[in-house]
């Protein structure tokens, strides 16, 4: 059988798709083979501005390996996964080998229920608290997958953190090659990529922290002053590291959409190496930060398109 004609295997890429990745650039292939599927970082969609070290890039890429697996697992297929298994290409960051029949456990359903609604909600949040236990569970997802989730507000940070994220969105909307590269991805109706100008949000007339605005819409709203801010840190760093911890990410949100909850990201000071470096300083220097999201209840939004899985996929080697 070729593999690309499995159902199981279309239904799994059809998940892998659903990953988030910044401005929806979707940067990720797949190269299928018999019984294997490479995840591939696209290079020709990777952020030159943003994004230069491919950093963002390559989480968005362990995010879908996630929802490759989770599918994988539902559809009752074992997997063995590989990541950078060579040297000789950089931009293979994992093998997935597909294997034996296997039963999905309920955690594996739950989460897999979630990819589908799960999207990056860029609109304000109810003002409820998050209970402690939505808390710990969104932490130990990240733990389960090598990584730590730091919740600000428990660790005194968040006022510190927060002044940091407001300079950073500063300094990108002087930022004209970044206002141009945001631009060229805040897409209309009809485009299987980029941001909608539907999913952008209102700009924010006030609140705690600038949500970064995408479209051209002048409607403006008040964001929670009292928001829940986590950051994702990893051991170490680098290409290795950072596929970890987008497994370790994507594992984290589905785990708050399996709650109730809604989440989207705080990538200024993410995409400002300066800023990076002070954020590691804040946090202690054993800890390298990867992503910074908020997490609450949101009220109602709609997911950003997707290319089709013909449209990434390709025959592996």
């Amino acid at each position: 059988m070729i593999l690309t004609e499995a159902p199981v295997v279309t239904a799994a890429l059809e998940a892998a798709v659903r990953a988030p990745s910044p401005h929806n650039t979707q940067p990720w292939l797949f190269e299928v083979g018999q019984d294997v599927i490479g995840v591939v970082l696209d290079e020709e969609r990777v952020l030159k501005v943003c994004d230069p070290d491919r950093r963002e890039a390559r989480l968005s890429c362990g995010a879908a390996l996630m929802n490759l697996e989770l599918a994988l697992a539902v559809a009752g297929r074992s997997c063995d996964v590989e990541l950078l298994p060579s040297k000789n290409r950089p931009e293979l960051l994992a093998r997935v080998e597909v294997g034996a029949r296997h039963r999905a456990t309920a955690a594996e359903q739950r989460l897999a229920a979630s990819i589908r609604p799960r999207y990056s909600n860029r609109r304000p949040f109810a003002s409820t608290p998050v209970p402690a236990g939505a808390r710990h569970a969104v932490c130990q997802a990240a733990r389960e997958e090598g990584a730590k989730l730091i919740l600000l507000d428990e660790i005194g940070l968040l006022e510190a953190v927060a002044g940091l994220i407001r300079r950073a969105d500063h300094l990108q909307t002087l930022d004209e090659g970044f206002q141009t590269e945001l631009r060229a991805w805040t897409k209309g109706n009809g485009s299987h990529d980029g941001v909608p100008a539907y999913a952008g949000g209102p700009r924010p007339s006030g609140g705690l922290l600038p949500v970064r605005h995408h479209g051209e819409s002048d409607q403006t709203r008040e964001f929670e002053r009292d928001p829940v801010v986590a950051v994702l840190t990893t051991p170490t760093d680098g290409p290795l590291a950072q596929v970890r911890a987008g497994r370790a990410m994507q594992r984290a949100l589905l785990t708050a959409t399996s709650l109730g909850l809604s989440a989207s990201f705080y990538s200024q000071p993410m995409e400002i190496p300066a800023a990076r470096t002070v954020l590691r300083s804040l946090l202690g220097e054993n800890e390298h930060p990867q992503v910074i999201f908020r997490v609450g209840y949101g009220f109602p939004g709609t997911t950003t398109p997707r290319r089709g899985v013909e449209e990434v996929t390709r025959t592996g080697p």
